[in-house]
């Protein structure tokens, strides 16, 4: 028999069972206080149920795994030990906290009881212990508050309406200036209102209060919130979640006391400086749910110095220790200091990439440590369109709150998230605005661009949220007043729901009506409109960049079109250009109508005369992207899409004729369109995704590829005469067979070397296809016989093999997921099992057959995170995405370089300690096969 299994593991008088480490079955907070323990940190006793524990409490039907319940009552009497008091005792009782606490931070999702062990009797004991009857029945009151309605069900704003109720009656405002008296009556009706909505009555044995807390916490994993929120971060279901049942301490214990939550660097922009917020006799749920807003954390400073003090001490040592910025919770009892919470804090992207540049600099971590920190899409932030200076300097600031979340937004107001959501699908901007923002709002926030609220600091839900999603968000404008679900008041006027309003996440204001807002300083740089050495931002994020550069093996191309895109590519670092998609060039104004006299030309000498046409203009485009991309490759797709594209609608053509004939309108102009009409149904296909396109139309239509390439060859000639260094790549689109691939490389073959002849300049090119069909994967080894480079066409490959319509998949996709039939989208990141297989059967075919054979993707995957990693494991030698998207690829690149590495180094350790090696993965066989080749 084995070992029996450990589900709690302790934590008090300086030593814990745990360790930092073990954040995958400790979840964060319980590796966190384990950490901070064994640091010889201040921090109450207590223990961590497992996130084991949860999978198997789920497992076996929601109950606790053998031994796991005795297990917890062991520790809580170590608990009783360590603080010198008792859990249930009428004298001298033990409280607890009863919290959540994943392996991924997950703010807010999941659920929290505090003051966990009061009961009719403790409550009397803990004011004659504390002589502080006021204090108890203010712990009771919130105890029974959390437990009503986290535990037992009842809704939170029943509660509220009581207390509200109560204040007024008073004539008081705030919480802290209700008396021991009164706030023994709210707890009677607090119970009433429970035995009323729920027919129970409220437990007073502490056990069970215990009980009924851990199994809310292990359900709250499964609550509509934390499903939500695991979605939109890809953290899977079956993971579970720890219970950490800590000793209490108490914030509320009078002026001395207090709780906050800080950070050990400013969470929106990064600047060193300690961050966070504080209230005195207080709560620590009271400064994250944004119910108070909060002082800053320096007033600690005056009310409590020898605390804020050490406090300080404390943020610096766990900081050095962790090398990272850290959100932190604490709590004074008394003027005494206790550490409840550490974890790597949450940030902005703007925030991510200065505390990475700045801690390489103090020498607390390396490069690499700082490219691995920043996460792609981080970058994203970077280019977040801004509010136009001019014309907010125009406007008058209704209001200013806290400025919590990057850039600035303008959009409709929503009131409520459900409102937010359905104006989202209707395709309106949306500020959610709200007097504190609550985990329930997650759906809400997600479709809003930006949030306001009236309530809540730089920590409180919002604030966090909104670094976490890139939002834009302003917290804690005391001039905001919701009232009810139709109107709010900011300063002194009021909005309706759908009105517009705009927020700017940097400063705090807020305006009336919809600002223009125009592009972020990175953009503007590029641009041309501000000098790099003006943009300390642009600095920053060049300098991570460069770092990424030194770590990636992928190379980085650009999916474009015109001078204009190449020329943005460019400045975001591209090195070369993985897609020119022709057609969009003939979809110019001055191009469509050539292009139309030519799909509707009967002969190939009428159309040669109009393609002789736009000659010249392709040449002029294939120039400026020759030139913007000074000498990197540039890969140019010949015609694809079927010709209709290229027509007027045939229904729309139809409405025109019928008019026509109605008013006796121009006989020519009418002919002309009957004309057209009768093309447009000549070229009719029932499904010309897989029709006649591609390569199809040049075998068919030779004239048009002649055309393309010899404006390919011709501007590169010229370019050559300029004494430039350029490869042209001419990409055979849809390729499904060999011979399909030697009738057109044949073909370009001749209309280069004429063209080369004629203007006396020898080039190198090269000529491949995109492999788009799994019959190409299936058949790489002989294409390659022709193509010199494959190029993955991941969209129409992703259509192919599943047979789903991209256009059309949305609709499904959604339940797919739900349902777990599929595990994300296949259109935003690669299926490795289905899509990822056939190209690594076209990869390992087509080198066989070409040793030097070049490997890229184009397809919208190349611009994914996820997708470039799995391009990276496959030894691709680039992928190419839009210009927008090629600073978040080069540095998904060098995550999966740096990924890379480190699965080498754990098989390594493996091998030299005798464990089973794992099997190659894809790049190395590819590598091996390439060596072997050559």
């Amino acid at each position: 028999m084995g070992a029996k299994k450990k589900y709690v593991y302790f934590f008090g008088d300086g030593k814990a069972e745990g360790k930092g480490d073990m954040k995958n079955l400790l979840g964060g907070k319980g590796a966190g206080l384990a950490e901070m323990t064994n640091l010889g940190i201040s921090v109450p006793a207590g223990f961590t149920i497992t996130t084991e524990a949860c999978v198997e409490y789920y497992k076996r039907g929601k109950t606790y795994p053998p031994g796991m319940w005795e297990e917890a009552l062991q520790a809580l009497k170590r608990v009783e030990r360590s603080m010198g008091a008792k859990f249930g005792d009428p004298v001298n009782p033990l409280l607890v906290s009863v919290r959540s606490g994943a392996r991924a931070s997950m703010p807010g999702m999941m659920d929290t009881v505090l003051n966990v062990g009061l009961t009719t009797k403790t409550v009397e004991g803990l004011a004659a212990k504390t002589r502080n009857e006021r204090f108890a029945q203010d712990s009771y009151r919130r105890f029974v508050t959390m437990f009503g309605s986290i535990v037992m069900g009842v809704t939170r704003e029943h509660f509220e309406e009581i207390l509200a109720h109560k204040k007024a009656e008073l004539g008081v405002t705030q919480d802290t200036h209700l008396d021991a008296k009164a706030l023994r009556e709210l707890v009677a009706s607090f119970k009433e209102l429970i035995q009323h909505d729920t027919g129970e009555t409220f437990p007073d044995d502490p056990i069970e209060q215990l009980r009924m807390a851990t199994n809310a916490v292990f359900s709250s994993w499964y609550g509509a919130r934390a499903i939500t929120y695991r979605k939109l971060y890809n953290i899977p279901d079956t993971w579970g979640t720890a219970v950490n049942v800590v000793a209490m301490v108490f914030g509320n214990m009078g002026e001395t006391s207090g709780t906050g939550v800080a950070f050990t660097r400013d969470p929106s922009t990064g600047e060193k400086r300690f961050f966070g917020e504080c209230l005195m006799n207080a709560q620590g749920e009271d400064v994250v749910a944004g119910i108070r807003t909060p002082l800053p954390v320096a007033e600690l400073g005056k009310t409590v110095p020898h605390a804020f003090r050490d406090l300080e001490a404390t943020y610096k040592k766990l900081e050095k220790h962790y090398r990272d910025m850290l959100d932190i919770e604490f709590t004074i009892q008394e003027g005494k200091l206790y550490m409840l919470q550490t974890r790597v804090g949450k940030r902005t992207g703007i925030a991510a990439v200065r505390i990475a540049a700045d801690m390489v600099r103090e020498g607390l971590i390396t490069k690499e440590e700082a490219v691995r920190r920043v996460e792609p899409d981080h970058l994203s932030q970077y280019l977040y369109p801004i509010f136009d200076l001019a014309e907010e300097s125009k406007r008058s600031p209704l209001g200013k709150g806290l400025p919590a979340g990057p850039g600035a937004a303008a959009g409709k107001i929503a009131l409520t998230p459900d409102r937010a959501v359905e104006m989202q699908a209707a395709g309106n901007r949306v500020i959610l605005v709200r007097q504190e923002t609550s985990p329930d709002d997650i759906h809400g926030m997600n479709a809003s661009l930006g949030f306001l609220t009236a309530r809540g600091g730089m920590t409180s839900h919002a604030a966090v949220v909104a670094r976490q999603m890139g939002k834009v968000c302003v917290a804690g404008c005391e001039g905001v007043e919701v009232e009810g679900s139709q109107s709010v008041r900011i300063g002194n006027k009021v909005f309706r729901e759908g009105d517009y309003l705009s927020i700017n996440g940097s400063t705090g204001n807020v305006y009336e009506g919809d600002i223009p807002v125009v592009a972020s300083e990175v953009i503007q740089v590029l641009e041309g409109k501000l000098a790099p050495a003006q943009s300390d931002k642009y600095q920053r994020f060049e300098t991570i960049l460069k770092w990424a550069d030194e770590i990636r093996s992928l190379k980085i191309r650009a999916n474009a079109d015109v001078p204009d895109q190449a020329r943005i590519a460019r400045g975001f670092g591209a090195e070369g250009i993985g897609l020119c998609r022709t057609e969009h060039m003939f979809f110019a104004e001055d191009r469509i109508p050539i292009m139309q006299k030519m799909i509707l030309a009967r002969s190939s000498q009428d159309r040669e005369r109009y393609l002789e046409q736009l000659l010249p203009l392709q040449k002029q485009d294939f120039l400026g992207l020759y030139r913007e991309m000074k000498g990197y490759p540039v890969t140019i797709r010949l015609l694809d899409p079927p010709l209709h594209e290229f027509l007027p609608k045939r229904e729309e053509l139809m409405v025109e004729i019928a008019k026509h004939e109605l008013t006796g309108g121009n006989p020519a102009v009418l002919e002309e369109k009957r004309k057209l009409l009768a093309r447009v149904e000549e070229l009719h296909e029932f499904n010309p995704m897989l029709g006649l396109r591609g390569c199809r139309l040049g075998i068919t239509m030779p004239e048009i590829t002649r055309m393309q390439v010899r404006a390919i060859i011709e501007a590169a000639c010229e370019i050559a005469k300029e004494g430039k260094k350029i490869v042209p790549e001419i990409m055979i689109p849809l390729v499904g067979m060999i011979t399909e691939m030697k009738a057109q490389k044949d073909l370009v073959r001749e209309v280069a070397q004429e063209t080369m002849k004629r203007h006396g300049v020898k080039l190198n090119y090269l000529v491949g296809t995109m492999i788009e069909l799994p019959r190409a994967a299936v058949t790489a080894g002989q294409i390659a016989q022709e193509a010199e480079f494959f190029s993955f066409g991941t969209n129409d490959l992703t259509q192919t093999t599943f047979g789903f319509s991209r256009d059309d998949a949305a609709k499904f996709v959604g339940i797919y997921k739900d349902q777990k039939i599929l595990d994300a989208d296949p259109f935003e990141t690669i299926d490795r099992e289905g899509v990822g297989e056939m190209m690594r059967l076209a990869i390992g075919a087509g080198r066989k057959t070409r040793a030097d054979l070049k490997l890229g993707i184009c397809g919208e995957h190349g611009g994914d995170p996820r997708s470039i990693e799995f391009c990276h494991q496959l030894g691709l030698d680039y992928v190419s995405c839009s210009p927008y998207r090629v600073a978040i690829a080069r540095l998904a690149a060098a995550h999966s370089a740096l990924n890379g590495r480190s699965a080498g180094k754990t098989q390594a350790k493996e091998r030299k300690s005798g464990a089973p090696a794992r099997a190659k993965t894809p790049a190395s066989r590819a590598k091996k096969a390439r060596a072997a080749k050559r």
